[in-house]
């Protein structure tokens, strides 16, 4: 009769159970005529004082190897004898925790006589179903499936006779709801955490961070979860999905500073090879459905570009007398480095209007200007020589150095933009890759999870 299993010890592998053990046998010495001793028809006598059989438990692994209670025997008039001791069993049970938390056990309770041979006892079960679980207390941990019991008979190299063993076979399956959300719902919710890390733009600061603490956090939940799980040479099932997330959360990592790599190369320091253009700028922007945001091309861009040029052109326009006027009234730049007339000048005529916009030059500054021309024309031929190499060469050197430090600026600026154009290329390159991992590790992490509850015998005992 079993009544409570009290604990099942994973590590030592043991089974310690409350049971009582119901004996009856028939004793032709113990028989009376209870109308001759005043209708006496049973008595309780100490076991010690009557004969019974010596049953013991083979696989018992109590330090006083029998943890029954002698209580007394029940002798009917009839020579019947019951015996019913209960006790505290602790037996050995091989625990297979291949399927850990969702394992099913079964563990043996060998009964028979320890010094009689077949032929002086025989061993006979009550019910063929096995074992009573009518007064079985429920376990919170493990859910019985049945006790059914089995008569063996032995036969031993070393003797003829046989010998004859009851054995009951304790059925029981753990229950799983306490495992699902305290081993395999945090842990599921801390390989999700790794996996939103990668929807954290790289610029942030806290993208490996993230990824670091929840490698530790997961590293320190598993150490909790070692102690609770049984230690044993084969791998649990749990065990199989703890260090599939494990792998994940430690690939995650890898994965981020990579992409913190990527993300921070310039034209600088690395030269982007073909493959990578063509795997992550071509072929896994088109996997993923990502495209390349463009300036032109950003919503309310287009309109916004088009009418500041026509802004642009339409001021320019307007406002192009105003820079006639100041053309003419004071020379352009290169009028006045080539100590020539100003081209401008005769610009002017075909934008109607211009011409009453410039103000006239006073006379006395136009008699000065043609005085300093005539003294300049009549003097000496070395004079005159001079004046006119220092006016050609002098101007044109200095034209030559302002378009040298234009050319100088222009490299610049073009050397500036291929170099942003490679930066922002290494930078989608981080864009895809991290998209690329979020992708595949949500796959795995939801696979991975689906797998185990699948494989498992049963997913959720209550």
């Amino acid at each position: 009769m079993l009544m409570q299993i009290i604990d099942v010890d994973e590590k030592n592998q043991l089974l310690i159970t409350n049971m009582w053990l119901k004996l009856e046998w028939n004793d032709v010495n113990l028989r009376w005529n209870h109308s001759d001793y005043g209708g006496v028809k049973d008595l309780r006598i100490p076991p010690h004082k009557i004969w019974k059989p010596d049953m013991l438990m083979y696989n018992s692994a109590d330090e006083g190897f029998d943890g029954t209670y002698a209580t007394n025997v029940v002798v009917n008039s009839n020579g019947s004898c019951v015996f019913i001791p209960p006790g505290i069993f602790k037996s050995t049970c091989k625990i297979d925790i291949t399927w850990f938390p969702f394992d099913d056990q079964k563990c043996d309770m060998k009964f028979g006589s320890w010094t009689y041979d077949g032929f002086q006892l025989d061993l006979q079960l009550q019910d063929d179903n096995g074992g009573d679980i009518s007064g079985f207390i429920t376990n919170g941990e493990w859910d019985l499936l049945g006790v059914p019991g089995k008569r063996n008979v032995i036969y031993y190299s070393c003797c003829p006779e046989p010998y004859i063993d009851i054995t009951f076979s304790i059925l029981i399956r753990r229950r799983t709801l306490y495992y699902f959300f305290n081993l395999i719902v945090p842990c599921v919710l801390i390989a999700s955490m790794a996996v939103l890390g990668f929807t954290l733009p790289p610029d942030c600061g806290e993208k490996l961070s993230l990824g670091v603490t929840v490698l530790l956090s997961l590293t320190f939940f598993l150490n909790m979860v070692c102690e609770t799980m049984p230690p044993a040479s084969e791998l649990p099932l749990i065990g199989t999905y703890f260090n599939c997330i494990m792998f994940m959360v430690a690939s995650s990592v890898v994965s981020t500073i990579m992409i913190l790599n990527y993300h921070h190369r310039n034209a600088d320091t690395h030269v982007m090879s073909k493959w990578v253009k063509l795997m992550f700028l071509v072929w896994m922007p088109c996997l993923l459905c990502m495209s390349r945001p463009s300036r032109d091309d950003t919503p309310g861009n287009g309109n916004k570009s088009s009418d500041t040029k026509n802004k642009s052109a339409t001021s320019s326009i307007h406002h192009l007398p105003d820079l006639e006027f100041r053309a003419k009234s004071s020379r352009s730049l290169l009028a006045n480095v080539l100590d020539l007339d100003d081209d401008l000048r005769s610009s002017t005529r075909s934008y109607p209007g211009a011409r009453s916009q410039v103000a006239p030059m006073p006379e006395h500054v136009m008699v000065e200007q043609q005085q300093q021309q005539h003294t300049m024309l009549s003097g000496g031929g070395g004079t005159a020589s001079a004046v006119a190499a220092t006016s050609c060469l002098g101007p044109h050197r200095e034209l030559s150095l302002i378009l040298k430090e234009l050319r100088v600026i222009t490299d610049k600026l073009r050397k500036d933009e291929e170099d942003e154009e490679i930066t922002n290329d290494w930078k989608f390159a981080a864009m895809v890759v991290d998209r690329m991992c979020l992708y595949i590790f949500t796959f795995f992490t939801v696979a991975a999870t689906i797998a185990v509850l699948m494989s498992a015998p049963h997913v959720i005992v209550t």
